[in-house]
C-alpha cells in the first residue's frame, strides 16, 4: 500500500522502522547492559581487578549492538511472507522500507564490525565469525523450515541460541583478549542470557483475544497454558541465575536480590491468571524486560560498578 511515509528518503524511512523494529536507543542501552555485565561477569568470576579498557568495551558495544540489529535484519527475511499474509501493518509488508534496502544496511554493519574488529582486536574476529555462521544458518532456518514450523520447542531452542553466541563475544573481550581461560561460571551466565531469550520470546506472545496475532503462544496453547509455561521458565531461570551468583561468589545478599526480582516479575502473570486483560498482558511483556535487566546488572554490571567505586 502507497503511503506519505514510503516516500521519504532512506534515513528518515530507517528512522521510522528502527523506532518500530529496533530502536536503537532502548535496545542499545540494554545491550550495552548486557555487554558490560558480560565482561563483568569473566573478571569476577577470574578475580581480575577493575574493568577492561575503555576501547576494548566500546567495540564489544557497537558489535553487540549491531550483531542484534543483524539477527533483526535476518528476521525480517525469514518471516517475511507470515509477515505478508499476517502482519501487514509492519514496516516491510507495508512497503515503508524494501528487504534489499535492509540488506545493504545489514551488509554496512557488518563490513564496519569486521573492519572495527580487525584493526583494534583481531583476536576477537574467531568468534565473531562463528555469530554470524550461525546467524546465516538461522536465516536459512537451518534447512529444516517446515520440521521446526512443527516443532515450536526445537524452534525456540534453535533461536534463542544466537544470545549465548553474543555473550561470548561480550565476555572473550575479558578472558579471550588477556590469553586466559574462560571461567567455568560463566557456562551459567551464557545459559542464564539464554533462558532470559525465552522469556522475553514468551513473555511478549501473550495476548488476550482482542489483541491476538498470527503465532503466539496465547493461541497455540491457551491464555492459561503459556502464561504458566512462562512462570514455569522465569523460575528456572531464577535456578540457573542462582548458580551463576553463587559461582561468581556473591553469597546471601545476591540469592535475596534475586529472588526479589523473581517475585516482582512474577507479581503480573499471577494477576493474569486471575483476571485476563490486555493492561496486565502487556504487563507481562514489560515484566519480561524487567527480569532481563535485572539479571543481566545483578550477575555483572552492579556488582562491577559498586567494585569500581569501592563500595
Amino acid at each position: 500500500m502507497e503511503t506519505k511515509e514510503n516516500n521519504y528518503s532512506l534515513l528518515h524511512r530507517f528512522f521510522i522502522y528502527q523506532k518500530e523494529r529496533f530502536p536503537f536507543l532502548a535496545h542499545g542501552l540494554l545491550i550495552s547492559a548486557f555487554s558490560f555485565s558480560a565482561i563483568s561477569y569473566s573478571r569476577i568470576c577470574r578475580g581480575a581487578e577493575g574493568f577492561v579498557a575503555w576501547p576494548r568495551f566500546l567495540v564489544a558495544i557497537f558489535t553487540t549492538v549491531t550483531l542484534f540489529f543483524l539477527v533483526r535484519v535476518f528476521d525480517e527475511f525469514k518471516d517475511k511472507e507470515d509477515d505478508a499474509m499476517y502482519r501487514k501493518h509492519l514496516p516491510v509488508p507495508r512497503g515503508l522500507i524494501k528487504l534489499k534496502e535492509l540488506a545493504v544496511l545489514g551488509a554496512i554493519a557488518a563490513v564496519l564490525q569486521i573492519t572495527i574488529n580487525g584493526i583494534f582486536f583481531p583476536k576477537m574476529l574467531l568468534i565473531y565469525f562463528s555469530v554470524i555462521a550461525y546467524l546465516c544458518l538461522m536465516g536459512k532456518e537451518f534447512f529444516v523450515h517446515e520440521w521446526l514450523k512443527k516443532h515450536q520447542f526445537w524452534y525456540v531452542v534453535s533461536h534463542m541460541m544466537i544470545i549465548p553466541l553474543i555473550d561470548i563475544y561480550a565476555s572473550g573481550m575479558d578472558w579471550l583478549m588477556e590469553d586466559k581461560k574462560a571461567p567455568t561460571g560463566l557456562l551459567f551466565f551464557f545459559a542464564v542470557s539464554f533462558m532470559n531469550g525465552v522469556v522475553l520470546e514468551i513473555g511478549r506472545k501473550i495476548k488476550t483475544p482482542e489483541k491476538e496475532e498470527f503465532n503466539t503462544y496465547s493461541t497455540m496453547m491457551g491464555m492459561e497454558k503459556a502464561t504458566k509455561l512462562w512462570i514455569l521458565i522465569l523460575f528456572i531461570t531464577f535456578c540457573v541465575a542462582v548458580a551463576a551468583a553463587w559461582f561468581a561468589g556473591f553469597g546471601l545478599a545476591g540469592f535475596i536480590t534475586l529472588l526479589g526480582f523473581l517475585v516482582l516479575c512474577s507479581l503480573p502473570a499471577v494477576l493474569f491468571l486471575k483476571k485476563k486483560t490486555a493492561k496486565l498482558a502487556k504487563m507481562i511483556e514489560y515484566a519480561s524486560a524487567l527480569w532481563t535487566v535485572a539479571m543481566y546488572l545483578s550477575l555483572g554490571g552492579v556488582p562491577m560498578l559498586m567494585k569500581l567505586l569501592n563500595f
